[in-house]
């Protein structure tokens, strides 16, 4: 696992060395066993590495082809590069290191871009080809691991974090309003969008080739979902125990110390089940709980740590030092990013690594198997089953109700629902997934601010999955909706941010790719059954896990954030949110914020979700705008 950087300058111009080397410093937390560069005329590269497999200096990077032609720096895990290596022997490659990292580089010298349908894991590369100055650059086909760059018509640069990117002075850049709007409705930046303005995130499953100043990107890969499987249902629950079986084993290959993320849910107590059929020593496993019982799963982790007698350790999160903690997270997380589970993602992950270097988890399972609550919403509401003319005709008729009425009204709430509802199950699925619905960014957004980005529509690029999708179902629609955006650009974000700010490499065997192709074809019905959520993965997982898991309600990994909004985080929250320096920005209306806080603290209404999403939006424009924010630099690495 690594960090890489990057920089073209078209015009041949040499790129300083001292500045590569800053770039990898910035991002040495996410590969402190090594670091390397190469520089040549108009080109630089540069590498961390974090060694788990073939511990020697052989793994080096910027690793060179055998000729000289080509150099690559890769970040990731191929899980099938012995597979891959046995061909490409038979077909004359030598090899000097027993790393999966020279596996891609020859597999780009025999098959060129192709190399990427043969490869199997998390990766984002770059390899550089010197005779015929053409950049390659390719990311995995779920997005496990990031790539963003910058281009103007002068340079291309490239890293695992945009951070290292802003090192560069050739780099000038601003707040993208379209992103920040993007942002205030999931969340979170979707790619190719970047907070930056001219930086963009290579999307999942696709390649960029730059030739000559010329940027070209496609994509490599589409998940399917039919046909479908005709599988009988015991031989589906026996295909896909087998199928995960066999993806965790291959997770489990490492040279260094390895243990478990451990929830408490069904997912990762799946991969602690089967781990422990593939490790003759007790399965070290992770988990974080809360003081407040209504946000903790530690119970649960418990209960699978003792059926499987694993090597268990836990860690209770407290708002503690809550300006420092703040800024440490924006500084990772690079761009606005408001998923508040990054927090104790990043603490769950500061304890594993103290332990292991690699841990496995269970991202995915709700995206492959329809666990959210909302698959089911979406996919047998009531409201949905009206016939199209119903639903725009309750739409005309509250059109009458005066926009100026109070949001929280019946009849305002019905307005706004009937009018979503009359444009589909899709638009409908998409206003669910808000964290600022319309009417409420409408009345927190300035005017200017408003006006500039009026002519975007943030929920077009959830509708895009839709209709991307090759289903007409309209949950298997929103599966792979949430698979091409949500999952990448939310939840494997979290994942790679705050393992790798601990030097934790984090491996997901769920989102194994032919283990969700294989998951694409089971039918809505056997994902969702008489109201149980994942129902064909909870059968197939009966004989292994214990009742009580198996049966339990969902639970969100989330901070208790609605509580500390009223009590420890309240002050901090005014004072960042109401100072002078934000409201100089202009995107906010001061007294619609004052009002959101106030009632929030009051108990009247919970805005917890809205005040963590301004309040990451401020630190962010602080560290990485203003740059009045102290950058607390990068974690300590255990070693």
């Amino acid at each position: 696992m690594c960090g890489i950087v990057g920089k073209i300058a078209f015009d041949g111009a040499p790129i300083s060395l001292g500045l590569i080397d800053r770039m990898c410093a910035s991002i040495r937390h996410r590969g402190p066993d090594d670091q390397g560069t190469y520089v040549n005329a108009g080109i630089g590269l540069g590498a961390v590495r974090l060694a788990v497999l073939d511990l020697s200096s052989l793994g080096h990077q910027p690793m060179a082809s055998e000729d000289g032609r080509l150099r690559l720096v890769f970040n990731g895990e191929i899980y099938n590069f012995r597979e891959l290596r046995s061909d490409l022997e038979k077909r004359g490659y030598h090899f000097r290191s027993q790393t999966d990292s020279e596996v891609v580089l020859h597999l780009y010298e025999e098959y060129g871009t192709a190399c990427l349908d043969k490869l199997s894991g998390m990766f984002a590369f770059a390899i550089w080809n010197t005779r015929d100055k053409v950049l390659f650059i390719a990311r995995d086909r779920l997005g496990k691991k990031p790539l963003h760059y910058y281009c103007d018509d002068r340079v291309f640069v490239f890293s695992s974090e945009p951070k290292a990117i802003l090192l560069d002075s050739d780099v000038s850049t601003s707040p993208d309003p379209a992103a920040i709007d993007h942002y205030m409705t999931f969340g979170y930046v979707p790619s190719p969008l970047s907070a930056f303005r001219q930086f963009s995130k290579l999307p999942p499953a696709h390649y960029l080739l730059l030739e000559n100043g010329s940027v070209r990107i496609e994509r490599y890969w589409h998940l399917r979902h039919r046909p479908k499987t005709r599988l009988s249902e015991p031989k589906l629950c026996e295909s896909l125990l087998e199928r995960l079986n066999e993806a965790v084993r291959l997770r489990m290959i490492s040279d260094v110390p390895l243990g478990a993320l451990l929830s408490g849910g069904v997912d990762s107590a799946a991969i602690v089940a089967l781990m422990s059929r593939h490790s003759t020593e007790p399965v070290r496993t992770f988990s974080i709980g809360f003081e407040e019982s209504d946000y903790s799963e530690l119970r649960y982790a418990r209960l699978v740590a003792d059926r499987f007698g694993t090597d268990h350790h836990e860690f209770i999160v407290k708002p503690d030092h809550g300006e420092e903690m703040l800024a440490r997270l924006v500084w990772h997380y690079n761009e606005p990013y408001a998923d508040s589970s990054a927090l104790p993602s990043w603490y769950l992950a500061r304890m594993a690594r103290q332990h292991v270097t690699v841990a496995l988890a269970g991202d995915g399972g709700d995206e492959n198997f329809a666990g959210y609550s909302r698959y089911q919403v979406v996919g047998r509401g009531a409201l949905e089953a009206l016939p199209r003319f119903i639903k725009q005709g309750l739409a005309g008729a509250l059109a009458v109700v005066p926009d100026g009425l109070d949001p929280r009204h019946p009849l305002r709430r019905g307005k706004r629902l009937m009018s979503d509802l009359s444009h589909g199950p899709a638009y409908g699925y998409a206003r669910s997934m808000a964290y600022f619905a319309n009417w409420l960014k409408d009345e927190l957004y300035t005017a200017d601010f408003r006006s500039e980005v009026s002519q975007i529509d943030p929920q077009a690029s959830l509708l895009t999955r839709f209709l991307e999708s090759d289903t007409s179902h309209i949950v298997d629609a929103a599966l792979a909706a949430d698979i091409a955006l949500y999952l990448p650009d939310d939840l494997l974000v979290k994942m790679d941010i705050a393992s790798m700010a601990n030097s934790l490499e984090v491996r997901s065997p769920l989102l194994d790719h032919q283990f969700v192709e294989f998951a694409a074809t089971i039918p809505v019905g056997l994902k969702i059954r008489n109201g149980v959520s994942k129902y064909i993965f909870k059968k197939a997982l009966e004989p292994l896990l214990p009742r009580e898991i198996i049966e339990r309600q969902k639970m969100g990994f989330e901070a208790p954030i609605r509580h500390w909004f009223r009590r420890e985080l309240l002050d901090l929250t005014r004072s960042a949110l109401l100072d002078s320096g934000a409201a100089t920005r202009a995107y906010f209306r001061p007294t619609v914020v004052a009002r959101l806080i106030d009632e929030h603290a009051a108990g009247k209404v919970a805005y917890h979700t809205q005040l963590w999403t301004l309040l990451m939006l401020e630190f962010w424009h602080r560290m990485f705008i203003d740059r009045t924010m102290t950058w607390p630099g990068p974690t300590e690495v255990v070693t």
